[in-house]
């Protein structure tokens, strides 16, 4: 940084000729100037400057040095311009992963679309571990903290698992009064990708309770679909299902005993320069995905 203030001073020296013209235009005095110029002099070992009490002249050398300078200073200046514009408009490309959880973020991505045309999203939907920086990507969204020291996140917002189904299901079937019952309902079952394993459902005190399995998938989508169809008891995440509930299209059920939150993270590698488009993304998911836990987000560090 040194060099370029330095080259700064000389493209400024040799277009007004003069040590107090160009002084005058940096802010600093002639005398700096003068000794700004013999360093980089002596640097180069060579002279730069003809001087007199009457003038400043470049040499041959100078002359050279100067075209290859200004274009130096140019660059310069057009790169501090573009990061000032993208600080005003962020743009770029953003390598997001996500999880399959369509339902909560597509809505809001599609908004972050429409506020910011000129960001470009690459999207990657998956469940699996991925690792943020070796993978190249910008920011991750995943439920859990992640132990990796290079990493900074900020919470997006808790959620919560229910039990529910629909009301052609309790017509035919009935309401299961306590977990006990669960063996004798038919129940819609998501297996983990990554070990193979049935996620066991929220019920403290219940876990050796063997349930039936009606149906197995990998996703929220069909579980949602089938229970709406009235083909079981589904454990779904409450942010999927807000609007059916609230329809009454499904119904909670053994409510009393269900117990089991958490909390969606987005994540991005810590430290050195954070892009105007990351950081207009993290804060419009954080207001966003969850906006009634927006006040929990914490801070984003610069």
């Amino acid at each position: 940084m040194e060099s370029l203030s330095s080259l700064n001073v000389f493209v400024h020296v040799a277009e007004t000729r003069s040590f107090v013209a160009a002084g005058r235009i940096l802010g600093v005095s002639a005398s700096a100037v003068g000794k700004s110029i013999a360093r980089m002099e002596a640097k180069l070992n060579v002279r730069l400057f003809h001087r007199s009490t009457r003038s400043v002249t470049l040499t041959a050398e100078g002359s050279l040095f100067l075209e290859r300078s200004r274009r130096i200073v140019a660059e310069l200046e057009a790169a501090e311009s573009e990061l000032l514009q993208l600080s005003e408009c962020p743009r770029g490309r953003l390598r997001l992963s996500l999880p399959q959880v369509s339902s909560l973020l597509l809505p809001v991505l599609g908004e972050f679309m429409r506020r910011y045309p000129d960001i470009e999203l690459d999207l990657d939907f998956t469940d699996r571990i991925v690792d943020v920086v070796e993978d190249g990507f910008d920011a991750v969204v995943r439920t859990g903290q992640m132990a990796d020291s290079r990493l900074s996140m900020r919470k997006l917002g808790t959620f919560h698992h229910l039990l529910v189904a629909s009301p052609a299901y309790i017509e035919q079937y009935g309401a299961p009064a306590e977990p006990a019952d669960l063996p004798q309902h038919r129940c819609l079952h998501f297996r983990f990708p990554n070990s193979g394993k049935l996620e066991q459902w929220p019920l403290p005190g219940y876990q050796d309770l063997t349930l039936p399995v009606s149906m197995v998938c990998n996703n929220i989508e069909t579980r949602h679909c089938f229970a709406m169809q009235g083909l079981g008891i589904a454990c779904l995440p409450d942010f999927s299902i807000r609007k059916e509930l609230a329809r009454g299209q499904l119904v909670k059920v053994l409510e009393g005993y269900v117990r089991r939150s958490a909390d969606f993270y987005i994540l991005w590698p810590s430290g050195g320069y954070m892009t105007p488009k990351l950081r207009v993304l993290i804060d419009f998911l954080s207001e966003r995905v969850f906006p009634e836990n927006a006040e929990l987000a914490l801070t984003c560090p610069n």
